[in-house]
């Protein structure tokens, strides 16, 4: 399995995230955590996957230098995209508000890119997730906003939680992804990455 493939290496996952960190070990990968700080701002012109691609590849950056041989660092970057917009996370309960407002009644798209970086080499994937909301009152928006304060979320929404239970009519895609971070997809290219190295 993919854990014994990669018991040499060293994983590092360089994000803050709770969730991601839950699937990692979910996914039984020994991992530590290391984070750098990044200025988050992409160029104007780039649209969906080209600016989480971009993030998460960004993300990489500081911790090039540093790294050794065996060291195998994912950097990962999620947006919520609707209407030619990226939805990133808020940055106060009235900013969260008005985002879920957005999206009510609408399908919207939830992108994630995950950047690979070891021996001096680099993958970046990416996966769209589509998500489509119920038409939401503003007391069921409120509700949500006061009670599970989402402002560390893309969009001002975690789908495992109570919105996503009485709001979601549809999704298309991996629900893994719409909670933080594509699992299937971090599988697969960890698993293409350790049959070559």
């Amino acid at each position: 399995m993919l854990n014994e493939k990669l018991k040499d290496f060293n994983i590092i996952l360089a994000s803050a995230s709770p969730r991601r960190h839950a699937f990692l070990k979910d996914m039984h990968l020994d991992f530590n955590i290391q984070l750098k700080p990044v200025e988050e701002i992409y160029p104007e012109h780039l649209k969906g996957e080209e600016i989480t691609d971009f993030l998460a590849e960004l993300k990489a950056k500081p911790f090039v230098k540093d790294l050794k041989k065996n060291d195998i660092l994912i950097t990962s970057d999620t947006i919520v995209w609707l209407e030619e917009k990226a939805i990133g996370k808020p940055k106060n309960e009235e900013d969260a508000f008005k985002m879920i407002q957005s999206l009510s009644n609408k399908t919207h798209n939830v992108i994630t890119s995950i950047c690979i970086t070891f021996n001096s080499q680099k993958r970046i994937v990416n996966t769209t997730t589509k998500v489509t909301f119920k038409s939401l009152t503003d007391e069921e928006i409120w509700y949500y906003v006061n009670h599970f304060k989402p402002l560390d979320k893309a969009g001002a929404y975690g789908i495992q939680e109570w919105i996503g239970a009485i709001a979601i009519t549809r999704i298309e895609g991996s629900y893994n992804n719409v909670v933080g971070l594509p699992t299937h997809l971090l599988y697969k290219t960890l698993n293409s990455i350790a049959d070559r190295i």
